[in-house]
């Protein structure tokens, strides 16, 4: 009997569209996997990916689901955690049972000329099935504006394109010619355009990456450069993926993550500038171009240190991912939830670590004090 399985596998491998791996935080949600969120963080968005035996053709440095990873690991296992596949109609099933949680779904693609098709019969298919939005993914090297148009037809709202390095020689060296990979700077920046023109100003954006060697002045260039684009910026902490070339490089200095944080909000609000931001010699954030208690304010509601991603029908962030870019446990980077009193607390120690002028000044100020703050602008 094993061996007819095994066999019958090999026939039928489990491969999209009729297959989809889910990230383990999904699974869980679905019912799928065991498990429990660390402060009792939810999931709100089902994150899906494509999945094919010949798997990605691309060659990032950092990436789990990179073609130069050595071994199985690269089949098992992307963001530290294991992605398990589940046929796409029990996914459906299980999305329909939970619709009162489930406030979007996203489809990522990989580098794969399978992944174009692919990703517009899933899309449909689950637009068909309930009116939960649906995001994408997509692989610049592999689709083009013709794609994205045939994309919103199907039935997704929003885009994300993963540019992930700050400047194009990080992004040569990570994911293009340093690596032998096929992405180029010019064609993702190109693709996030024809994104935007296409779903509309704010319906598309880029992940970021902080910590790849960029400077902090050159993060918040290329976020500025996003949000006068028309789109928005979905900010991650580096973190070593195990078995990836990457895998002794650091994370980022906490306090490093956090101003940029703060700056990604400010930006992507509307609130700040980036060419109005002061930078001391090292390109770190001296100032952001705003009165001192304004800035105060912002950081100690918290809300630039939660996970930035594609919103649910209500406006609030759906896709918040919980723990994908730290272990869960105090010194989350990313946080799934409203950070408490005492998370800010945390985090304003965490910026005093490493103070940079007025990034200091707004972290020293007590919640309460900023608060007074906000209330007074």
């Amino acid at each position: 009997m094993e061996a007819s399985q095994h066999a019958t596998q090999r026939e039928h491998p489990r491969e999209s569209p009729d297959y989809l791996r889910l990230s383990l935080a999904a699974a869980m949600t679905l019912g799928f996997s065991p498990g429990l969120f660390y402060r009792d963080a939810r999931l709100y968005c089902v994150n899906l990916l494509l999945t094919y035996p010949s798997g990605c053709a691309a060659r990032c440095a950092y990436c789990g689901l990179s073609g130069k990873r050595p071994g199985e690991a690269a089949a098992t296992s992307f963001i530290r955690v294991a992605w398990p596949s589940h046929a796409l109609g029990d996914i459906i099933a299980a999305i329909a049972k939970r619709q009162d949680r489930v406030k979007r779904i996203c489809i990522s693609m990989l580098t794969n000329r399978r992944c174009v098709e692919d990703t517009e019969t899933v899309c449909r298919r689950l637009r068909q099935s309930f009116d939960i939005p649906v995001s994408l993914l997509v692989s610049p090297t592999v689709i083009d504006g013709n794609d994205l148009a045939a994309y919103k037809k199907a039935g997704a709202d929003k885009v994300g394109v993963a540019i992930d390095l700050a400047t194009p020689e990080l992004f040569d060296r990570y994911r293009g010619a340093g690596v032998g990979g096929p992405h180029q700077w010019d064609a993702y920046w190109q693709r996030l355009g024809q994104a935007i023109d296409t779903f509309g100003r704010g319906f598309a954006g880029a992940h970021f990456m902080v910590g790849m060697g960029e400077t902090e002045a050159e993060m918040c260039a290329a976020m500025a450069r996003v949000r006068e684009m028309g789109g928005n910026t979905h900010l991650f902490s580096f973190f070593p993926e195990p078995a990836s070339a990457m895998a002794g490089h650091p994370q980022p200095p906490m306090a490093q993550y956090r101003r940029v944080q703060l700056a990604r909000y400010l930006i992507d609000a509307g609130r700040a500038r980036a060419e109005r931001f002061v930078y001391d010699d090292a390109g770190r954030i001296v100032s952001y171009g705003l009165p001192e208690d304004i800035v105060a304010a912002v950081a100690a509601s918290g809300e630039p240190f939660r996970t930035s991603g594609c919103t649910g029908y209500d406006g609030q962030v759906a896709c918040n991912r919980p723990y994908a870019n730290s272990r869960p446990g105090p010194d989350i980077r990313n946080y799934p939830f409203k950070p408490d009193r005492n998370d800010i607390r945390r985090i304003r120690r965490q910026m005093e670590a490493d103070p940079a002028g007025q990034a200091r000044d707004t972290a020293t100020l007590a919640p309460e004090q900023a608060a007074a703050a906000a209330g007074a602008s």
